[in-house]
């Protein structure tokens, strides 16, 4: 008999959870950080979510906060005009990227690059070198609203991003600093994520999930929903995937048919985010309810009761 899951419910935030990210396995274990608009980003253990830190010193709500690859350094978007650059061992800032208006999202390169990236309500996408943080970005005018998201793919030369009330998905090649590519929606993204491997794009629009190959973006497959969906992740080695919006519940859903295998229920409010874990046996979601939820399905079973 299936049995209702129960999952690890990570306090701390005073308000909303707008993003969870995990960092990618290293030997010390995986890491999750999470952005709130309590403007006090913090940093967790991946497994079991006990609390390792706050990053102190924005003075707004933070939108955006993630790993870098060999969970060494955090970074932080705010809408104190500002992105930050984190030592994610002891808290302390390394530094701050100061921009015109509210910072929306953050991501770092893959590939020994070591850049940057950011956009947000400034309508511009910057890349900033960690080798010379001082150095002035480089800056593509990405867009005639604000930038929701922004990923660094293939091999770093492009930048895949979505826009803030605004259906598309644009694509940008980091070389020669212009846009290459459209890609048409029914509704805006709130989400993209690129798989831990880089080999897979997942996004969420309205009610519909898509999946892309990073290599081509080339659309793989597409599911409509029930509800809309906020955010969504994708395991690939087990063809499942989640997805999470407003109508509160956490959903997993089998990625060759997009039938529910289950619906997990607990958070109190909207779901803004989630994401698998980098082992791909769980997965954490964010809540308009303050908390963050790690819930660990078993894949083996057909189901779990709501």
């Amino acid at each position: 008999m299936a049995t209702k899951r129960i999952p690890v419910v990570c306090h701390g935030h005073s308000r909303p959870i707008v993003e969870v990210n995990y960092s990618q396995n290293t030997p010390e274990g995986y890491f999750l950080a999470s952005a709130s608009k309590d403007g006090k980003p913090m940093l967790r253990h991946g497994e079991n979510g006990d609390w390792y830190g706050t990053f102190e010193g924005h003075k707004g709500a933070v939108w955006a906060c993630v790993l870098d690859t060999p969970a060494l350094k955090c970074a932080t978007g705010s809408a104190d005009f500002s992105a930050r650059l984190w030592d994610a061992c002891g808290g302390t800032q390394l530094h701050e990227f100061k921009h015109n208006h509210i910072v929306r999202c953050v991501n770092f390169s893959f590939h020994g690059s070591n850049k940057l990236v950011t956009g947000g309500m400034e309508k511009v996408l910057r890349i900033f070198d960690l080798d010379k943080p001082d150095a002035e970005p480089q800056k593509l005018p990405a867009a005639s609203v604000g930038i929701r998201s922004a990923n660094f793919i293939q091999n770093d030369n492009l930048i895949i991003c979505s826009y803030v009330d605004k259906p598309a998905i644009g694509v940008y090649d980091v070389r020669s600093l212009q846009q290459v590519q459209t890609i048409d929606t029914a509704a805006p993204v709130t989400s993209i994520e690129v798989s831990f491997d880089q080999q897979h794009v997942t996004t969420a629009e309205g009610a519909i999930v898509r999946f892309f190959e990073a290599a081509s973006l080339q659309q793989l497959k597409e599911h409509r929903l029930p509800a809309l969906a906020e955010s969504a992740s994708y395991c690939a080695s087990k063809r499942k995937f989640v997805a999470g919006g407003e109508d509160m519940w956490v959903h997993l859903y089998d990625y060759d048919t997009g039938q529910e295998i289950e619906c997990n229920k607990g958070h109190h409010g909207p779901v803004h985010t989630i994401r698998w874990a980098p082992t791909y046996d769980a997965y954490a979601s964010g809540s308009e309810d303050g908390t963050i939820r790690i819930w660990y399905p078993d894949l083996g079973e057909a189901a779990a009761a709501p």
